[in-house]
């Protein structure tokens, strides 16, 4: 299966797969990818493409759907007893070019003792889970891995 369409975000569109991936998967737009049940699902995307949870991807063959959603893993979920407190922490995670997903009442981020630390002292609340992860895109409508 190769996918090289990308369609928005559908409720109601009729697809044959659904391909959990996690967030720095999501930015590979170039990928091979095996699935459970054996299938190989090949990613050809134009370049910088990254994928949303809920975004429709198009086969270039026979035109079938599949489905991305944002697999569940591991992460820190930050939240504050301020408002103010959310936005230094979130102030200080920019600075350092960290992957994060903002929310108004929390943040997240891929597990990283450094900024645990860091966060902990400047008295915000860590909670180490297991979430689908989906951090913003950038300014510019990109996202860099580190």
């Amino acid at each position: 299966m190769i996918l090289t369409q990308r369609k928005p975000p559908d409720a109601n569109a009729v697809v044959s797969l659904t391909l959990a991936l996690t967030a720095q998967e999501r930015t590979r737009s170039r990928h091979r990818f095996d699935m459970e049940n054996g299938q190989v699902v090949f990613l050809r995307l134009p370049r910088g493409t990254v994928l949303r949870d809920g975004d429709i991807l198009q086969e270039e063959n026979d035109g079938s759907l599949m489905r991305i959603v944002a697999k569940p893993e591991p992460v820190l979920t930050v939240s504050a007893k301020s408002p103010l407190l959310l936005m230094r922490a979130a102030y200080h995670l920019g600075n350092r070019h960290v992957p994060l997903e903002i929310t108004p009442s929390y943040l997240r981020l891929s597990p990283d003792t450094v900024l645990h630390t860091m966060l902990v002292q400047l008295g915000l609340e860590i909670t180490e889970e297991i979430a689908p992860f989906q951090p913003e895109l950038g300014a510019y409508g990109h996202h860099h891995p580190h």
